[in-house]
């Protein structure tokens, strides 16, 4: 701090340019994380990034029902959507732990001086 209670603002922004790029980085590594989710005891599993997006979707041969494929193509579209979501959950959860911290970072003190 500068003499009279002022932040030193070389300090400060030095500060904000770490947080910025631990922040650009925890992103890149959300963005190249693999997170699986699973419906059905395993029947539908689909693989999301941890910062959501979908990049595969598995289907056991067991969940198809031959005699009926209506019923077949309804339970698939349920179960589907089951895995996703479960997926999401979890990239949720990672998302959290990764950037968890460096949002307490910004509020609480996380940068002498301000107000958030």
């Amino acid at each position: 701090m500068i003499p009279g209670g002022q932040p030193n603002m070389q300090q400060l922004l030095q500060q904000a340019q770490k947080m910025q790029q631990d922040l650009a980085a925890a992103q890149q590594e959300l963005a190249e994380t693999p997170v699986e989710g699973s419906a059905g005891g395993g029947l539908v599993k689909a693989t999301v990034t941890g910062s959501g997006e979908l990049q595969g979707l598995v289907i056991d041969p067991k969940a198809v029902d031959t005699d009926s494929a209506e019923d077949t193509a309804e339970t698939i579209a349920d179960l589907v959507l089951a895995a996703v979501r479960d997926a999401n959950a979890s990239a949720q959860k990672l998302q959290q732990q990764k950037l968890g911290p460096l949002a307490q970072g910004l509020g609480g003190g996380g940068i002498p001086g301000l107000p958030f």
